[in-house]
């Protein structure tokens, strides 16, 4: 039944990133329409990307100090309620103040997932729970293509932000309907959070901008590299940009299924020398070819990511979850506020190809940072955590 709880938790995170991921899958009717660039369009996600960063700690704060069920219904109707102001815009400068907004909103929901992790699970299944946290996010970036191509195009793009908001608000009940019924493995007291900024937890945000570079370019880049370099319609495009997230939650499962087995670490050395799979997309030819390297690079680096946010958990434990890794979510964002514009320059000045280079081998890196820290926790070496 807990397990069933964090399952439709998860749903919200869906919901999340599939508000934050329709506006990659509809970016060249967007960028059409209000006349904008690759550089306009890169400042859009870096906007997102600061307003992310900047109010994650704060949510984090708040979902330790005045619990889960309370903080989590206020942020949800916040977003939902942007995402549906999103669909009346009418020009750049609401556009921009609509992803600050939402920005702002949605940097609760990983610390949000993650505690309820922590507070519903036990300690050797957190990698799982994390894992599973990951289907909202595959599946969302799997919807956001597919429905862009179904409705965008005879619709406009207008109408998926008006149905994401509307779908986020009917989640409210649901959740309120299953907390009651299905109590948590850990009662977490509501208390002000103190988490230490230790040598283990500025690793953790040094190895997660390091290690996130490679979503960040998938998750907002593979719609627009495909029609780029492969003259794909949008239409035509939405099947292929679809694999890369399923591959992704795959990856996700992997990543904690083999914390299971093997140190947590190991799986992210596995993870990184895996990821390198990125340098082989422009060598492809053929958008077949391009979508399987996308998606193996999707896969390895997702299978990292799960054992890098579980980190915190097995750490500081659930009743300080939210702001240990609204740490984490804080170096994510700051790492897409200043990469996004990079990358819309680069591609705008030189193309792809030293973007795919760029992203391929700071993951190595995050491990080395990892394993000079002498971060261990979780897989078989967390005997506590697994008990």
């Amino acid at each position: 039944m807990r397990w069933i709880a964090v399952g439709i938790f998860v749903l919200s995170s869906t919901l999340n990133f599939l508000d934050r991921n329709i506006l990659a899958a509809v970016a060249p009717l967007v960028q059409k329409e209000f006349g904008i660039d690759d550089v306009g369009y890169g400042f859009l996600i870096s906007a997102f990307s600061l307003s992310y960063a900047l109010a994650s700690p704060a949510n984090g704060y708040l979902l330790d100090r005045f619990g889960l069920n309370r903080v989590i219904r206020w942020l949800v109707a916040f977003w939902s309620g942007i995402s549906i102001a999103t669909a009346f815009t009418w020009n750049y400068a609401g556009l921009l103040l609509c992803r600050i907004g939402l920005g702002a909103g949605e940097s609760g929901g990983i610390p949000a997932v993650a505690k309820t992790g922590g507070m519903y699970l036990p300690g050797n299944e957190r990698a799982l729970g994390s894992a599973l946290g990951q289907i909202g996010i595959a599946v969302a970036g799997m919807l956001a293509p597919v429905l862009a191509g179904w409705f965008a195009v005879p619709y406009g793009w207008r109408s998926l932000f008006l149905v994401t908001g509307v779908l986020g608000l009917l989640w409210l009940p649901l959740w309120h309907f299953t907390s009651r019924r299905i109590r948590p493995e850990y009662s977490v007291s509501e208390s002000v959070a103190k988490v230490k900024l230790d040598l283990r937890l500025w690793a953790l945000m040094a190895a997660n901008v390091l290690w996130m570079s490679t979503y960040s370019l998938w998750g907002s880049w593979t719609t627009k590299y495909l029609v780029a370099a492969h003259g794909l319609t949008l239409r035509d495009a939405a099947p292929y940009a679809a694999i890369p997230p399923l591959a992704s939650m795959l990856g996700g499962f992997f990543g904690g299924w083999l914390a299971l087995k093997r140190p947590r670490l190991q799986v992210i050395l596995l993870s990184a020398v895996g990821g390198l799979a990125v340098l082989l997309v422009p060598a492809a030819h053929d958008p077949r070819w391009a979508t399987a390297a996308i998606s193996a690079s999707y896969f390895f680096c997702l299978a990292g990511s799960v054992n890098i946010y579980t980190l915190p958990l097995d750490w500081y434990g659930p009743e300080r979850a939210g702001t240990a890794v609204s740490a984490l979510v804080l170096a994510y964002g700051l790492l897409q506020f200043v990469i996004s514009p990079l990358i819309g320059w680069t591609v705008k000045t030189t193309g792809y190809g030293p973007v795919f280079w760029a992203v391929a081998f700071p993951p190595l890196l995050a491990w080395v940072i990892l394993k000079a820290a002498g971060t261990s926790g979780g897989g078989i070496e967390d005997k506590k955590a697994r008990k």
